[in-house]
């Protein structure tokens, strides 16, 4: 499938960012920083060494996306890639494939507190990188079935790690508690982020 291109304004005499990255929050709350950025998409593998837990798993992945956009990078581009995963124990939930997986891993969080983890790796065209991996403590309140299929059937949280969008009305109804960062669960880490490019220059 060939890449998707979405560009903003350029700035002048600055390293240009990529976001490689199909997520409209992550869009979003890049460009609520300010930043300006150019879209890049391409189909890569996410499957991980079984013997990664929590956070080096979301590391590992932010990791391996931006691999595959090293070999494109044009001199002063800095690529950045990041991965969300919702761990309950040491599980971790992935995308739902369909309703009734994503019904049933809500019923697993509710009522209980689990761990957000968001990867990101900045790669610059001339081998730089950073990797780290952000985490936020999310505690939801019991949730009825009714609830629980209500969200599912009507906001369809199948791109969703975990089944779940804290921006979503089941954030608003069901997230009593975090600890750590909220944009972390939205998907990117901003304050983090935002100080790993101003290390590269970006800000």
């Amino acid at each position: 499938m060939p890449d998707s291109v979405l560009t903003t304004a350029p700035m002048a005499d600055q390293p240009r960012l990529v976001l490689a990255s199909g997520s409209p929050r992550r869009r979003q709350l890049l460009s609520d920083l300010g930043l300006d950025y150019e879209i890049r998409l391409r189909e890569v593998d996410e499957s991980f060494p079984d013997h990664l837990r929590r956070a080096e798993i979301a590391e590992y992945l932010a990791a391996h996306k931006a691999a595959a956009y090293a070999p494109d990078l044009a001199p002063g581009e800095i690529v950045l890639t990041a991965d969300t995963i919702v761990c309950l124990d040491d599980d971790v939930l992935n995308k739902p494939a369909d309703e009734a997986e994503a019904i049933a891993m809500l019923q697993r969080l509710q009522g209980r507190a689990h761990e957000v983890y968001t990867g990101v790796c900045l790669l610059a065209a001339n081998g730089r990188q950073v990797v780290f991996a952000d985490e936020t403590r999310v505690h939801f309140r019991a949730l009825s079935t009714a609830e629980i299929e209500h969200y599912v059937r009507h906001y369809q949280p199948f791109d969703k790690a975990g089944s779940y969008g804290a921006q979503d009305w089941i954030g608003m109804v069901a997230i009593t508690r975090l600890e750590g960062s909220y944009f972390n669960v939205m998907g990117l880490p901003v304050h983090r982020v935002w100080e790993e490019l101003a290390a590269f220059g970006v800000v």
